[in-house]
Parts: structure tokens; sequence; C-alpha cells
């Protein structure tokens, strides 16, 4: 049985992380990033993805998508 930690999604996650859950890879995430069309946090020197900016992220393609239809 799952404890309740291993139940809590995580709020924040690595590049790497973010592009898999994006779909996409990891070298396409980062021209994203580039581009301001994935944004970040920093932590020290880390960079990191808040879940709530890869929800912005899939809501911005899926807007250029209907646009473009």
């Amino acid at each position: 049985m799952a404890t309740a930690a291993e139940l809590v999604q995580p709020r924040l996650y690595e590049i790497k992380d973010a592009a898999r859950l994006c779909g996409i890879g990891r070298s396409t995430a980062c021209e994203e990033i580039r581009l301001g069309r994935l944004r970040t946090v920093r932590i020290g020197r880390r960079r990191l993805v808040p879940l709530q900016y890869i929800d912005d992220y899939v809501a911005l393609l899926m807007r250029e998508s209907e646009a473009s239809d």
C-alpha cells in the first residue's frame, strides 16, 4: 500500500522530467525555455519547472493549434 508521501505529486520538476511530462525531448524543452515559451524558476544554481508552468505551456500549445486550424 502506498504511503501519503508517495501519493503526493511533485510541484517542481527538473527539465528532463518536465520534458518527459510534456512528451518532448530535453533539447526541445531547453529551446522552448530559451524562447520563453516554457518558463522556469531558479533555486540556487538549479533551474526547475513548476507544474503550473507545464500546464501553461500545454495550454499555449493548444491555443496555437486551435489558431492554426
